[in-house]
């Protein structure tokens, strides 16, 4: 690849004259990477399955920065329901130059109790999600010889945890899945890469148990969970030219729970 086209897109920001597509972007991760995108002059597509009546401050934050910005309604497992935003928003925005598949569901159960349709589901939002996304948008990235996909993982795919089989197993196999794809499109222009958070303060974590969240909290070697906004610089990193090296990697912005 030549070197000059790791160059960002325009002057005004490390992401100016890109679009980002972020899904899962109404609260959490998901919100503050898009607002950490538009802080950083990027145009955004949110995809949530909320409608946009219920995300006026992520979206708020965008146009407070100037981003164009668009929402999208959509079931991130539903394969129909993904063609369907991932056309509005190559319609709306004439591209995708960022993928940012966040979208996730976390429940909990002891593997002798899960039904087969609590694991099926999480591990279709959390892996099949992430591979619909993906493979729709990263036809055009090739054509244009240039894109990011961020994959937001999750520590837990890496050391597994109890009562959360299933979703250690959709965390790791978007890990794996990383690193299948960064080999098969990183010589052609798309860099692909990941994010493994350790627990950070979202919804997400407000589903866990107190007691698995007392216990999670005495393992951590920084002694707290982490904030979005700690979380949000490996995504601009990733997704600018300060990330032009990176392929197939696994950030983990953990607090210390998984050491590499």
């Amino acid at each position: 690849m030549d070197p000059a086209q790791l160059r960002d897109g325009a002057p005004g920001g490390r992401l100016a004259g890109r679009v980002a597509l972020v899904t899962g972007a109404a609260s959490g991760i998901g919100a503050g990477i898009a607002e950490g995108f538009a802080r950083e002059g990027a145009d955004l597509a949110l995809v949530d399955l909320v409608p946009e009546e219920a995300a006026t401050d992520v979206l708020a934050a965008v146009r407070q920065n100037g981003g164009r910005v668009s929402w999208h309604v959509g079931d991130v497992s539903d394969e129909s329901a993904v063609a369907g935003f991932t056309a509005a928003a190559l319609a709306e925005h004439g591209r995708v130059d960022v993928l940012v598949n966040n979208a996730g569901i976390f429940t909990q159960s002891l593997l002798e109790d899960m039904t087969v349709e609590e694991f099926d589901r999480v591990v279709g939002v959390n892996l099949r999600g992430t591979f619909l996304c993906s493979r729709a948008l990263i036809g055009p990235m090739l054509e244009r010889g240039w894109g990011r996909v961020i994959n937001i993982a999750s520590q837990l795919g890496q050391i597994g945890g109890e009562e959360v089989a299933h979703y250690c197993a959709s965390k790791g196999g978007v890990i794996a899945l990383t690193k299948a794809m960064a080999r098969e499109v990183a010589r052609r222009g798309v860099l692909v890469n990941a994010i493994a958070p350790g627990p950070v303060q979202t919804p997400l974590l407000d589903g866990e148990t107190e007691e698995w969240r007392s216990a999670k909290l005495a393992e951590l070697p920084i002694g707290r969970f982490a904030e979005v906004a700690e979380i949000v610089p490996t995504a601009v990193l990733l997704a600018s030219a300060d990330g032009s090296y990176y392929v197939g990697q696994t950030l983990g912005p953990n607090g210390g729970d998984v050491m590499l």
